[in-house]
């Protein structure tokens, strides 16, 4: 059925660049392009990131999963390692705790017109983004691969379905969502 789309790669230019205005719009509507809102949810006294980023995961879980199960959508998930998550991880979070942004609050902060998004946020991620990969082959030998696990997804890491993985961690992530906002988070 997305055969057309898939040989179509302007169309796809055109629908990307469409659902990203929308992410971004509905990034600043949900608040959590607010520097304040940033920072409270790093000094942990305001989880609206915690649960934007929970409802949007839940969402995109189970649609996937769902185009999936139809025979719509295919995974294709790449190789990873503790050692590239780790450094991924600190990167993103000296990134994120220094500007108070994360790559998709960025593009949010930029459409609503925060000049510190642009200048520090985007110009930060250009220049990360070129420092990676000049600095890619040398560690690609290394911390990179530290502890690799390859392409499988966690159903096929342990043999299940992956709605046996998929529905249950929907739930934990509601419950999530449902304790803090009981406990006026």
């Amino acid at each position: 059925m997305l055969e057309g789309l898939h040989r179509r790669k302007g169309l796809q230019f055109v629908l990307a660049l469409l659902a990203g205005m929308a992410f971004g719009f509905l990034l600043q509507k949900g608040g959590v392009t607010e520097y304040d809102v940033i920072t409270g949810q790093l000094l942990l006294k305001d989880f609206t990131v915690v649960k934007v980023m929970l409802s949007a995961v839940i969402a995109g879980s189970l649609g996937i999963h769902l185009l999936r199960s139809l025979g719509l959508a295919r995974l294709h998930p790449k190789p990873g390692s503790l050692g590239s998550s780790a450094l991924g991880g600190l990167v993103f979070g000296a990134g994120f705790a220094t500007l108070g942004y994360c790559p998709g609050t960025v593009a949010g902060a930029v459409g609503s017109g925060a000049l510190d998004a642009l200048f520090g946020g985007v110009v930060g991620i250009l220049l990360g983004a070129g420092l990676f990969s000049r600095a890619y082959t040398g560690m690609s030998r290394g911390v990179m691969l530290k502890a690799d696990f390859g392409d499988r997804t966690i159903p096929e890491a342990l043999g299940v379905s992956p709605w046996a993985v998929v529905l249950p961690a929907c739930a934990l992530m509601a419950a999530i969502m449902w304790l803090l906002e009981s406990a006026g988070y």
